[in-house]
């Protein structure tokens, strides 16, 4: 699997070349809350501040699209991502995609 370190959103990666494009690659997730969970945040928002329940399921989403991301680089020969991005939008009401993208490289140091 490709180190975190590999991964910029940068168009370069500092101290080494681009010596393949590979294209793009993407992972996606799509999550909901519980309801239990959707009611918790709920009360949450009553006395204000970070809604913890909340915060911590956009951490494990973008976590897991970044990791499919990764595992998609890899399985095309990368050792490098490129250009990464984080994309969200709502499916439906209380449903969300996550989609982290960029462009699969080979990279050798400089």
């Amino acid at each position: 699997m490709i180190d975190q370190s590999m991964v910029t959103t940068n168009i370069e990666l500092n101290g080494y070349r681009v010596i393949k494009n590979l294209g793009v690659v993407r992972g996606i997730t799509v999550r909901s809350r519980s309801i239990l969970g959707n009611i918790a945040g709920g009360l949450q928002t009553l006395f204000g501040g970070t809604i913890s329940i909340y915060v911590e399921l956009c951490e494990k989403t973008r976590a897991e699209a970044f990791r499919l991301m990764l595992q998609s680089a890899d399985e095309r020969g990368a050792n490098a991502v490129i250009s990464m991005r984080y994309d969200a939008n709502e499916v439906i009401s209380g449903v969300n995609e996550v989609l982290a993208y960029g462009t699969a490289v080979v990279v050798e140091k400089m």
